[in-house]
């Protein structure tokens, strides 16, 4: 059996899954409403509940290697869905259009950045910032938009190799972060927070930009 997959990664298990299922030579892509179609229309109802709790897992641990802010959220969205169908407080077809809800809800927070005129890693910076409701509140889409654009460009020219075991140039930029949060009037009561975020958002990132 030969798996296409966009952005996620089609493990043995899941092999196994399509095996059983009695599916053939699958060309499938996990936000597809083609391929979600094609699991919600499985007979073997607990099948597909398995297939798509694996395919979402994968996606979410590929998208935590981007951006940690929107693998986290999804990661604890799948988790309720999947507790309430084990806590048998919804029955399997419900949970299989939750699941599939879920998938089509990360199909459309992955053309957000395009939507915000934002690049993928100016969109998790922004997300990271996102996360203070009050903060968008105060102060706005554009502002938040300009302070995530600010941020890559600073953090990205002073991130090194080993800059997550360096504690000089990890307390260097926390200043920055904050010098930026506080340039653009981000509420001071939700800086400490909103820093902590963006340095492990800034953790993720570095490990592909200093590789390029």
């Amino acid at each position: 059996i030969r798996q296409i997959i966009s952005r996620a990664v089609v493990s043995d298990e899941v092999v196994d899954i399509f095996a059983a299922a009695g599916l053939k030579k699958p060309d499938i892509s996990i936000l597809s409403d083609e391929f979600l179609t094609e699991v919600r229309d499985m007979p073997q109802r607990n099948l597909a509940v398995e297939l798509l709790q694996k395919l979402l897992k994968g996606e979410i641990k590929a998208r935590g290697k981007r951006n940690v802010v929107q693998a986290r959220s999804f990661a604890e969205l799948l988790e309720q869905a999947v507790r309430k169908y084990q806590n048998r407080a919804i029955e399997t077809a419900q949970v299989i259009e939750e699941l599939i809800q879920l998938a089509r809800d990360m199909r459309a927070a992955g053309a957000r950045g395009e939507q915000l005129g934002l690049s993928n890693d100016e969109l998790a910076f922004y997300d990271a910032l996102e996360t203070n409701d009050s903060a968008v509140k105060v102060l706005g889409d554009d502002t938040l938009k300009t302070i995530a654009r600010e941020l890559v460009a600073t953090v990205r020219k002073n991130v090194t190799i080993d800059w997550t075991i360096r504690e000089n140039v990890r307390a260097q930029l926390r200043v920055y972060v904050k010098r930026i949060l506080r340039k653009y009037g981000y509420p001071p009561d939700l800086q400490e927070k909103a820093t902590q975020t963006v340095l492990e958002q800034a953790e993720v990132l570095s490990e592909m930009w200093v590789q390029l």
